[in-house]
């Protein structure tokens, strides 16, 4: 969702369908619950209040159905304490639903809609990151005029791999060893036979 990064895109392949990857939208949309969970804390800390938010940090980022018994009554406390990070959790897990719809007009609906919830909450972290989806919309329905069939994730791979072979590559003197070191890793070229085996 780097701005600089789909002008180019859009520029240089014009034709080109791009689609935001849902990762990063869910990222995004955690940090935002992580600084209002800081935010709260803190003041609750000053206040001089009972730490409700101690050991809660990965509450607010695993996802509701992958809670253990423990996490889900420490939530559970958490909701009844009317808490601006269990807010800004729930409005986060209420998004997940955007990508069940099939339709882009429908899902540009709740998009929409779920932006709206977002602007009236007093939450200025989430709704900087509403008014980013805001801004984002087209390429945000684009996953649904695709039918869903594709996925950045692919790339996000590729990505790793080139982080990797860089990391190992370290010491290479020259570009020329670093290209062809990706290209034997991720080209899986075939490389010479060795005269006698180590393992």
């Amino acid at each position: 969702m780097w701005r600089a990064y789909v002008t180019v895109v859009a520029k240089r392949m014009d034709h080109a369908l791009q689609i935001l990857d849902r990762f990063h939208i869910r990222k995004m949309q955690n940090e935002a619950v992580n600084d209002i969970r800081k935010e709260e804390a803190k003041a609750m800390a000053e206040a001089g209040l009972d730490p409700l938010l101690k050991k809660t940090r990965w509450i607010f980022l695993k996802n509701r159905r992958n809670w253990t018994r423990k996490e889900k009554q420490k939530a559970a406390n958490l909701q009844h304490a009317n808490l601006r990070s269990f807010r800004a959790f729930v409005l986060v897990e209420t998004f997940n639903h955007f990508w069940n719809y099939k339709s882009p007009t429908w899902a540009g609906k709740f998009l929409d809609q779920w932006c709206r919830k977002v602007a009236w909450s007093k939450l200025e972290p989430l709704k900087t990151k509403a008014r980013t989806l805001k801004e984002h919309r087209p390429l945000l329905l684009n996953y649904f005029k695709a039918r869903k069939a594709y996925s950045s994730g692919a790339v996000e791979g590729l990505n790793n791999k080139v982080k990797l072979v860089i990391r190992k590559s370290y010491g290479f003197r020259t570009d020329e060893a670093l290209e062809l070191a990706l290209f034997h890793s991720l080209g899986k070229l075939p490389e010479p036979e060795l005269t006698h085996r180590f393992f």
